[in-house]
């Protein structure tokens, strides 16, 4: 079991989507947490239902600054997406879960160049934005419908491979 759990670490070090703002807006923490979460200079929200800090997380440098931490929130701990318990479970090996995460790398690189210039920098919440606006305009020129068929392919993508459906971490995601 400890190798296992040595590769879905070895697959979360790798992949980070879900510390970067590529899955999720904001990722929740319990209220005991929401002090030190500050501390460590994470964008904590304080809002009825929302409580948690915004996502990407200032602490992912290539890989999480504190995986390894005792000051790790419990959400970063806890969370496991679809392809991470794949893995766990051995239903995916570990190298082809990571040409997963090689596989949706440039998908998102592309759609990034696409979107508007923007002071958000969360790319999730970006992209939503800006289907959101294409479809709520009646034409589309071939550039606008191109990046619409990525954006939906990508969410799938997400979906299918992180089990992924909305723009915050749930925590336990079927």
């Amino acid at each position: 079991m400890e190798v296992i759990e040595s590769q879905g670490n070895s697959l979360c070090k790798a992949c980070g989507l879900c510390c970067t703002g590529h899955l999720f807006i904001w990722a929740k923490l319990r209220s005991v947490e929401l002090d030190s979460a500050r501390a460590l200079g994470l964008n904590v929200i304080r809002e009825p239902g929302q409580r948690g800090f915004n996502q990407p997380c200032p602490l992912w440098q290539g890989q999480c600054t504190i995986y390894d931490s005792p000051q790790y929130p419990r959400f970063c701990r806890t969370y496991k997406c679809k392809l991470l318990k794949e893995v766990l479970d051995e239903t995916t090996p570990l190298p082809e879960a990571m040409a997963v995460i090689e596989q949706v790398m440039p998908m998102i690189r592309e759609l990034d160049a696409l979107l508007p210039v923007s002071s958000n920098n969360n790319f999730r919440e970006r992209l939503v934005a800006e289907i959101e606006a294409l479809e709520e305009t009646e034409q589309h020129d071939s550039a606008k419908s191109d990046f619409l068929l990525k954006a939906r392919a990508l969410l799938r993508f997400y979906e299918e491979h992180f089990g992924v459906r909305d723009l915050i971490g749930q925590g336990e995601q079927k």
